[in-house]
């Protein structure tokens, strides 16, 4: 967590711990401080304060997105295949349909569109994968959904976004928009959805009416208000931690492949020639996404836990199965090489030194890896 993030939410633990849904002097305290955190969190992310809807987290955005629209709608709501469990299963659940991508793990526009009917009630693309970094192209999206499935509604799974891009922009053609707070410096287990006015939302929790009746139960108002404070410093370093994060994961990258055979990066579509540099312009600055050939996941993670470099395979929700990541199967990478498949990220509290710490325990780790098979 931001420093200040982790300031902001204790008072909000010791002394104004007051349920905002009370009519006493505390209670409307903590009141304040939630409408405060909604307008500020409307103002990062482009939207009114009336859309906010805060969730526990992504996963419950995303859940309440797909399932409340179809559960108000009815209709087929459609995917790519590289969403997060949280968008992926509950499509599934509901017998929707799942748009392939490329090798590099953007959506194919023309299968999205021969995808697209007049009963498609929701349609959802991440902004940013979580596991390679790799920006979708919203704009083109809603610009395919708009033309194919005009009555549809546009959700964007922008968890992995809110850190590395400006989400006011890149997410103004989305009528539904999910945000988890951990992703860029805010506790656990808080996040929110934007409903734009307008978007028919069944609601997934019922009891007290809170969040317009959209969400019910009472508010985490210490997380909301480190969240808002976590928004506020992120978007005010972005531009200079994006810039230092970038040079950072260029030299991890380069530094693994100058140092190891076998590695592929993913998500790129791979040298333009003879020397010529790798175009990551299309992935975000935090994550370093390779798969490895003649090793497994699980062991080389065993590896670097031993020397204190702690790295995931896939998504860090799904890192502990061990079976070959969804995401590298949509984009077409062979199941041996997805096993061998490493991520490290990277955030505004990284330094030289982690990337220095990365580069000398990935190779050596590999390579004993490899004397043993």
């Amino acid at each position: 967590m931001r420093p200040e993030a982790v300031e902001a939410m204790l008072p909000f633990l010791r002394e104004r711990f007051a349920n905002p849904s009370g009519a006493h002097a505390w209670a409307r305290d903590a009141r304040r401080a939630l409408d405060d955190a909604r307008e500020l969190l409307a103002e990062l992310i482009g939207a009114r304060p009336g859309e906010i809807v805060f969730t526990a987290g992504g996963t419950e955005a995303d859940n309440l997105a797909v399932l409340g629209v179809h559960d108000a709608r009815g209709g087929t709501v459609v995917c790519s295949a590289v969403e997060h469990h949280a968008v992926l299963e509950p499509v599934e659940s509901r017998g929707g349909r799942v748009v392939p991508v490329d090798g590099r793990g953007v959506i194919d526009l023309d299968a999205l569109a021969a995808a697209l009917d007049e009963s498609v009630a929701l349609v959802s693309v991440m902004l940013v994968n979580n596991e390679t970094g790799v920006v979708q192209p919203l704009e083109e999206v809603a610009a395919v959904v708009r033309r194919h499935a005009p009555g549809a509604v546009l959700h964007t799974d922008a968890v992995q976004g809110f850190q590395w891009l400006d989400v006011t922009r890149h997410t103004a053609v989305a009528d539904l928009v999910s945000l988890a707070a951990h992703k860029f410096g805010g506790p656990k287990g808080v996040g929110l959805l934007v409903v734009r006015d307008g978007v028919e939302l069944a609601p997934r929790l019922l009891g007290g009416g809170q969040e317009r009746n959209r969400r019910s139960g009472t508010q985490n108002v210490a997380g909301i208000v480190a969240m808002a404070e976590a928004a506020r410093c992120t978007a005010a370093t972005r531009d200079e931690v994006v810039a230092r994060t970038r040079v950072w994961r260029d030299r991890l990258l380069d530094g693994l492949a100058a140092a190891l055979e076998g590695v592929h990066e993913t998500g790129v579509a791979g040298p333009g020639g003879a020397g010529a540099p790798v175009d990551r312009s299309d992935k975000v600055a935090g994550i370093a996404h390779v798969c490895i050939d003649g090793i497994e996941s699980e062991a080389l993670l065993f590896l670097l836990e031993e020397v204190e470099v702690y790295a995931s395979a896939a998504s860090s929700c799904a890192s502990g199965a061990m079976e070959p990541s969804h995401v590298l199967a949509a984009m077409g990478v062979e199941r041996a090489l997805a096993f061998g498949s490493l991520r490290l990220s990277l955030g505004f509290a990284s330094t030289a030194a982690d990337v220095d710490a990365a580069l000398a325990a990935v190779p050596p780790a590999v390579e004993r890896l490899r004397s043993f098979g």
